[in-house]
C-alpha cells in the first residue's frame, strides 16, 4: 500500500463500502432464501414486494447487475405464482 494520504483514505473508504455491500447483499440473499422457503401463497405474496424492493436497491447501488436483479425477481415471481393456496 502506498503511503500517500489520499491512498490511505481510499483504502478506508473501500473497506467501509465493501463491508456495507456485503451486509446488504447477505441480508437480501437471506430474504430470498426465506421467501423461497414459504409454502403459503398468501404469505409469499405479502413478502414478495419487500424482497423485490431489496433486490432493486442492490441493483441501483451497483452491488448486483440490473439484469441479475431482473432475473432474480422473475424467478421469485414464478415461484410465488406457482404456489398452491
Amino acid at each position: 500500500m502506498a503511503n500517500h494520504k489520499a491512498t490511505k483514505k481510499d483504502v478506508r473508504q473501500a473497506n467501509k463500502r465493501r463491508d456495507s455491500n456485503r451486509y446488504y447483499g447477505k441480508t437480501t440473499r437471506n430474504a430470498i432464501r426465506d421467501l423461497k422457503a414459504l409454502k403459503g401463497k398468501k404469505e409469499a405474496g405479502e413478502k414478495m414486494p419487500d424482497v423485490a424492493s431489496q433486490i432493486d436497491k442492490l441493483a441501483k447501488k451497483g452491488i448486483i447487475h440490473k439484469n441479475k436483479a431482473a432475473n432474480l425477481k422473475s424467478k421469485l415471481a414464478k415461484k410465488v405464482n406457482a404456489l398452491a393456496k
